[in-house]
C-alpha cells in the first residue's frame, strides 16, 4: 500500500493548476478537481482480489475523492467477503464496504444504494457481467475502462531465460480460459524452448487454475519470431498487450520505441505479479487493444481538469468582433448577438 500510495502521489504532482496571460488581454487557466464519489469493485469469485481493493481505494484517496466505497461479493452465504479484502479496503480508507457482487454491486454503487452518494466514477476489474454493467453506465458516470480477459506479452532475445519466461506466461493464463499470452522473440531456439516448457508448468498448477491455463494457452497462446527488434516493436504494438515484459539487452531502446501497452516491465527482475500486487503502478489496465488510446487506472482517472477564463473590457470587445463573425458564418445568430452586446457596451467599433 505504501508503494501504491507513493506512486499515486507522484502522479498527482504531474497535474497542476495554472492561470496565465495568453495575450490580447485574455487570462485563462485550469483547475484540477477530484470527483466527489468513487465506486470501487474488488472481484471475489474464482480468486479474491485483495490487490484490487488496495489499488482502487488507495488511488482514489490520494486523488482527494470525498466518498470512496468498495463492493465485493461474498464467498458464500455464511462467510461474507474475504477477510483480507475487507481489511485491505478498510486500511486503504474506504468509507463503506458493500457485501455485494456482480451487476447488483455496480448498480448499488452507481445509484448510491446503501451509501447515500451515487458514484461519479466506477472502477475495478470484474467478470463479463461487471464489465458490461460498467459499460452500460458509461456516460452517466465515468468508468476506468471496459476490461476484457487478462493479457501478457513478452519480448525476449537470445540471452533471456526461457524458464523464467515460461513461468511468467503460466502466471497469467491461470486467470481464465480466454486470457491471451504472446511471446515475441528474436531467437528461434528460445521460442521453441518456451513452447516446450509451458505445458508441463501449467499441468503442475492446482485446479481450477490448471484447466483454465491449459485452455488459454491452447486457444490464445502465440509465439512469433521476428528478425529485427524494429519488427518486434511493430508486432507488439499491434497487439497492444495489457502487460508487457521486456527481457532483452538495451532495455532503454525498448522503453523509447514501444508505444502500446498497459504497463511495461523492463528486465527479468520485474514480473507482472509484482505489478499486480506490490510494485506501485496500478494493476487495472487496458485490454483488447485499448492501450492504443488509453492507459490504466491512475490518480488522473479520479481527477477532472476544468478551465476558466477572464478578459479586460477591451479584450471582450475585440473577441466579440471575431466571435460574431465566426458565429454568423456558422449561421448561429444568437451566438453572434451575445458577442454584439459586448462590442456595443465596451465601445469598440469592429474594423476587421
Amino acid at each position: 500500500m505504501r508503494q501504491v500510495r507513493a506512486f499515486a502521489e507522484e502522479q498527482v504532482k504531474s497535474l497542476t493548476n495554472f492561470e496565465s496571460d495568453i495575450g490580447e488581454g485574455v487570462t485563462a487557466g485550469q483547475k484540477v478537481l477530484p470527483m466527489t464519489t468513487a465506486g470501487c469493485y474488488a472481484p471475489g469469485g474464482r480468486y479474491s482480489h485483495i490487490a484490487s481493493a488496495v489499488m482502487s481505494v488507495t488511488t482514489a484517496r490520494v486523488a482527494g475523492v470525498k466518498n470512496v466505497f468498495l463492493a465485493s461479493p461474498p464467498k458464500n452465504a455464511e462467510e461474507g467477503i474475504d477477510d483480507a479484502i475487507v481489511y485491505a479496503a478498510h486500511y486503504a480508507g474506504a468509507d463503506k464496504i458493500l457485501t455485494c457482487g456482480g451487476v447488483q454491486a455496480i448498480a448499488a454503487l452507481r445509484y448510491g444504494l446503501f451509501t447515500g452518494a451515487p458514484a461519479d466514477i466506477l472502477v475495478g476489474p470484474g467478470n463479463i457481467y461487471v464489465a458490461t454493467a460498467k459499460r452500460l453506465s458509461y456516460g452517466a458516470v465515468a468508468i476506468d475502462m471496459f476490461a476484457g480477459p487478462t493479457e501478457i506479452g513478452v519480448i525476449a532475445d537470445k540471452d533471456a531465460d526461457a524458464h523464467v519466461i515460461a513461468v511468467d506466461i503460466v502466471s497469467q493464463v491461470e486467470h481464465g480460459p480466454t486470457s491471451p499470452a504472446w511471446l515475441v522473440t528474436l531467437d528461434r531456439a528460445l521460442g521453441e524452448k518456451v513452447a516446450e516448457l509451458v505445458p508441463p508448468l501449467i499441468a503442475d498448477l492446482p485446479e481450477p487454475n490448471r484447466s483454465a491455463g491449459a485452455e488459454a494457452w491452447e486457444k490464445y497462446g502465440e509465439i512469433v519470431l521476428c528478425p529485427t527488434r524494429e519488427e518486434a516493436v511493430v508486432v507488439s504494438d499491434l497487439w497492444a498487450p495489457e502487460h508487457l515484459e521486456v527481457q532483452t539487452s538495451d532495455l532503454n531502446w525498448w522503453l523509447e520505441n514501444l508505444r502500446n501497452y498497459g504497463s511495461l516491465f523492463l528486465g527479468e527482475e520485474v514480473t507482472v505479479t509484482h505489478g499486480d500486487k506490490a510494485s506501485g503502478p496500478n494493476h487495472t489496465l487496458p485490454t483488447m487493444g485499448a492501450s492504443k488510446y488509453t492507459g490504466g487506472l491512475s490518480v488522473h482517472k479520479f481527477l477532472k481538469v476544468v478551465t476558466f477564463q477572464r478578459a479586460t473590457k477591451e479584450a471582450s470587445a475585440m473577441m466579440g468582433a471575431v466571435s460574431a463573425r465566426i458565429s454568423r458564418a456558422e449561421r448561429m445568430e444568437g451566438h453572434a448577438r451575445a458577442a454584439d452586446v459586448r462590442i456595443k457596451k465596451y465601445g469598440l467599433q469592429a474594423r476587421l
